[in-house]
């Protein structure tokens, strides 16, 4: 029985050990893992890139690049481009059906963001910048000109 166990745990360590290295599956379910403040910069946010992570939360801040038409269609987004300090950009899709919509947003305005990073190979997208009307997902904000909208 000791030696089955033995087999059993060195098979899971060589699994594990083969699988690490190996980009995983994007998990279907909202489990997010959420930064320290220390690790929410754009030296984070290019990690993330890089190695194509999706699913955290991350707060940042960056100046509005430009300016995208709203997408109506299903739950409707306010969406802009971002160009952080770092030179990265990201696209902000923000819940206008769920949040206010940021009506005095303009190019070159700077904004702060707490959102869900998601990868793309554009830059990546930060979305659930608001409350979760179900509190079951962390909640999210963008700060604009000292008002948070969320």
């Amino acid at each position: 029985m000791k030696k089955l166990l033995l087999a059993f745990i060195l098979a899971l360590a060589g699994f594990n050990l083969y699988y690490s290295g190996h980009e995983q599956p994007q998990s279907t379910n909202h489990q997010i893992q959420t930064l320290s403040r220390a690790e929410n910069s754009d030296a984070r946010i290019a990690d993330a890139y890089a190695n194509h992570q999706s699913n955290l939360q991350i707060k940042g801040n960056g100046t509005v690049l430009k300016i995208l038409p709203d997408d109506n269609y299903g739950s409707r987004h306010q969406k802009f481009i971002v160009k952080l300090d770092s030179g990265h950009s990201l696209l902000i899709a923000h819940n206008i059906d769920i949040a206010p919509k940021i009506t005095a947003l303009k190019r070159g305005d700077r904004i702060e963001f707490n959102g869900e990073y998601e990868w793309n190979r554009r830059g990546g997208i930060i979305h659930w910048t608001h409350h979760d009307p179900d509190a079951s997902h962390v909640p999210g904000w963008l700060l604009h000109n000292g008002r948070k909208y969320q």
